[in-house]
């Protein structure tokens, strides 16, 4: 194997390897070692394939666990695998990546990092301090890391739209070449929309309240948290508290279908003669995908909020709900609060983004692995930029929701600047942010069920 030391020495390496990680001197080491070990050494998680091996892979042992000889072997194969890996990236093929070599891989993948950000990465392999990685430290860092390839490294900040707290409006994800050809992109969408779904459900007493608010809190009725559930529970029981719950599930799928799909023809367009798209060109593909999605199922939106309003026996189902709109105002009132909705996506996305590449810098400024970030670092990023972009964009939020749930009999016919200009008289700029509370302690446990649901659907689903 070009530029690996001799057979000799590597057995050796190997073998203190393994009784570093083999705790119990018992001569096997297993997963829970292995875990245990690289906690211990900072390696972060486990690859897939170590475990694998180590679970089925020539163990002859069904109690689990590989010998010297299998861990061996094992690490044979990975290190073939990593030194293709090391001279992919090793442009000027001088046994050495810099700088500059790392920041074209990640240009070569459509994402632009400044040199601090490369230094920073770099420095987390650097043992040396020469600022540049040989063959040696690029394979004690990704020995057993969970990392396969430059690619991997970006997937764990892959701004990913899974953490469903009740507002889409993000970007759509990006999937890799790999993930098309595997089928596994489609395997992330369902596992994204059961965790949706269970998330949304979780949380539905809270998306109700948050809306009841919006519509019906004022400076005169006092309105609070304690208040608005006990008049949704008086007037229609604890079920009630789960009114448009049905409605905001379902029109996650075909959201997320139209969104992606849009995504990948726009991206189309976009690329014309190039290999990658830049990030702000990966932003307006997003962006318009986004306002494509929302565009369809808005009447799903409208339906929502009337549904979510609804009193006891006003309607009898999602149908008869949409007849009674079309026959007393027409079909223009399933589009009504639209504008503020398409002009909210600029303030949520822009304030989503810049938050979580904000974070992303203060990782890498922090000097830890960029590599590997762990879960809940993964998930307080999403969550908490998330949040910022939903506050950003709550006003408008708050008028669109107010116009959905105006009656054309009972009243004209609202505009944007009218119910804009009615808050503001009434209840000053606090009224823009009505309903904040409940969407605030919604967050974290939204954020956390659609988590851990994500991640078992993965693993039943083979992602």
């Amino acid at each position: 194997m070009r530029g690996s030391p001799g057979d000799a020495e590597r057995r050796q390496r190997w073998g203190r390897l393994f009784e570093e990680l083999d705790s119990n001197k018992d001569g096997r080491v297993d997963v829970h070692e292995l875990r245990q070990g690289l906690a211990r050494l900072g390696g972060g998680n486990p690859d897939p394939g170590a475990q694998q091996g180590i679970s089925c892979e020539g163990d002859a042992d069904p109690d689990g666990g590989l010998d010297l000889e299998e861990f061996s072997r094992y690490l044979q194969e990975r290190e073939q695998r990593l030194l293709l890996m090391f001279h992919s990236l090793d442009r000027n093929q001088d046994g050495h990546i810099d700088v500059s070599e790392i920041q074209q891989s990640f240009r070569a993948l459509g994402i632009s990092i400044s040199l601090e950000q490369a230094e920073k990465i770099l420095h987390s392999m650097d043992r040396d301090g020469t600022m540049t990685i040989d063959w040696q430290e690029w394979r004690d860092h990704f020995l057993l890391h969970s990392l396969e390839n430059v690619e991997d490294v970006l997937y764990f900040w892959k701004h990913s739209t899974v953490l469903d707290i009740g507002e889409c409006l993000t970007v759509p994800d990006e999937f890799s070449k790999q993930e098309k050809l595997t089928g596994m992109w489609w395997k992330q969408l369902v596992a994204g929309a059961v965790a949706g779904a269970v998330s949304r459900t979780g949380t539905a007493p809270l998306d109700r309240l948050k809306v009841f608010m919006q519509v019906h809190a004022s400076k005169t009725n006092r309105l609070n948290i304690l208040g608005g559930l006990r008049s949704m529970v008086l007037e229609g029981g604890i079920r009630s508290l789960w009114r448009g719950n049905g409605i905001n599930v379902l029109k996650i799928a075909p959201e997320s279908a139209i969104k992606f799909m849009a995504y990948e023809q726009i991206k189309r367009a976009i690329l014309g003669q190039q290999e990658t798209l830049h990030v702000q060109e990966r932003f307006v593909a997003g962006s318009l995908a986004g306002a494509t999605a929302q565009t369809i199922i808005y009447p799903m939106e409208v339906l929502k909020t009337r549904l979510t309003l609804r009193r006891t026996g006003q309607y009898k189902g999602l149908l008869d709900c949409a007849r009674q709109i079309l026959q007393r105002e027409g079909a223009r009132a399933l589009y009504r609060g639209y504008l503020p909705n398409m002009l909210g996506i600029i303030p949520y996305a822009c304030t989503d983004l810049a938050v979580y590449e904000m974070l992303q810098c203060f990782w890498l400024k922090s000097g830890r692995d960029m590599g590997d970030p762990s879960g809940l670092v993964s998930l307080s990023s999403v969550t908490l930029s998330t949040t910022c972009g939903q506050m950003a964009s709550y006003p408008l939020t708050l008028v669109r929701t107010r116009m959905q749930a105006q009656d054309t009999v009972e009243g004209s016919n609202p505009t944007m600047r009218g119910v804009l200009q009615r808050i503001l008289a009434q209840q000053g700029w606090l009224g823009l942010y009505r309903g904040m509370t409940p969407t605030l302690l919604k967050v974290l446990p939204a954020g956390g069920i659609s988590y851990v649901v994500y991640e078992a659907m993965k693993k039943t689903l083979g992602v």
